[in-house]
């Protein structure tokens, strides 16, 4: 096995493709799903956001790291992501308010890097082939042995990693003194959620990914909430079982990304792999509701498959990707439950769509 210096590093691409770049934070050897993000601001949000738990990222922007990084712009309390691949480092980050870089960051984080890669052509070719494992390594650069690595790595589909992510204890976030209190289901939640709900003066305790209905309803919340994260909705039956006994004690409920196909496959609905999934804060959503189009935020690899929504009828349709057609919000006819598939906290993104946990707080009222 041939060893380099740590002046070059190699992304190998489960289809045999090959990139040769630079190294960046940690050294070693990182493997998991590539996907791309579009976003031009959010790095550190993006690399901490629990969703993103296994993957390996592309960032499209050209420069990343420019701003630095700030503890109070994270997601969760550390990197979640297994790497990522950027064009352009920027060693230098001209802002007041911070003292850390992006490699201070990856260094704190223990997570590797890439960079010197020519991202307009990676993501060229996962739009065309779509997404798939990929392995990094900043120190052995042997294709044979790269490849051996490669193959032990699992396939996204059908892989459980919400609780792998989740709260291990349950725990409370806002002030107790508050009129409503929502139990949220930690599939893998982000901080910015729980901002937004202790903002609309809601009390939240946090569950972990496998806590039984019973214990939430022992509660007594005026709402449940489902998060967001990681992984294939199709292996989460523990999940799938919790969310339908709760809605069936008509809790006002709603459910963000993860959250979304869960609840969708507690109504009957099935879910599936995308070609390469939605990730950026530009993505176009109509209300059909409304009438009115949203840009907004997103994360998601998974769909909740939209020929279904049409066997069942009390489930109504309620947003649609105008990219792809697909389905990017349901509500229950029968029951107080609507879910998202997209992220209305858009930490990063536009606001547009934070209107959604007023709607979530007027259904407890």
């Amino acid at each position: 096995m041939n060893k380099t210096s740590n002046s070059k590093a190699k992304l190998l691409l489960e289809d045999g493709s090959k990139f040769v770049g630079k190294p960046l934070g940690i050294k070693g050897i990182a493997s998991g799903e590539i996907c791309f993000n579009t976003g031009m601001t959010g790095y550190q949000e993006i690399y901490t956001d629990p969703s993103y738990y296994g993957q390996i990222i592309i960032n499209t922007a050209s420069h990343i790291g420019n701003y630095g990084t700030k503890i109070d712009e994270q997601e969760s309390s550390h990197s979640q992501v297994k790497g990522i691949i950027i064009n352009e480092y920027s060693e230098i980050f001209s802002r007041n308010s911070t003292k850390f870089s992006l490699s201070d960051f990856l260094l704190q984080n223990n997570t590797l890097g890439i960079y010197d890669i020519d991202t307009r052509k990676l993501v060229k070719h996962i739009r065309s082939k779509g997404v798939m494992n990929c392995i990094i390594s900043t120190q052995n650069l042997d294709d044979a042995y790269l490849e051996s690595e490669l193959k032990k790595v699992p396939s996204m589909e059908n892989l459980e990693l919400a609780s792998y992510v989740s709260t291990k204890k349950s725990y409370f976030y806002g002030n107790k003194s508050s009129k409503k209190k929502v139990a949220v289901l930690d599939l893998g939640c982000k901080k910015s959620i729980l901002k937004n709900f202790e903002s609309r003066n809601i009390f939240c305790k946090i569950f972990p990914a496998k806590t039984k209905s019973k214990d939430i309803l022992n509660w007594k919340p005026d709402g449940f909430f489902i998060s967001n994260g990681p992984g294939d909705p199709a292996s989460m039956d523990y999940a799938v079982n919790t969310v339908g006994n709760v809605m069936s004690k008509n809790i006002p409920t709603f459910g963000i990304c993860l959250g979304h196909q869960i609840l969708a496959r507690a109504c009957g609905l099935a879910t599936y792999k995308l070609h390469h999934g939605h990730r950026g804060i530009n993505h176009p959503v109509k209300n059909i509701l409304t009438g009115k189009s949203e840009v907004t935020s997103q994360n998601h690899g998974f769909s909740v498959k939209m020929e279904d929504i049409k066997k069942i009828k009390d489930i109504e349709l309620t947003h649609v990707n105008l990219n792809d057609n697909t389905v990017e919000g349901i509500r229950l006819k029968n029951k107080n439950a609507f879910s998202v598939q997209y992220h209305p906290e858009s930490s990063p993104g536009p606001h547009d769509s934070r209107y959604l946990f007023d709607d979530f707080v007027k259904m407890m009222n």
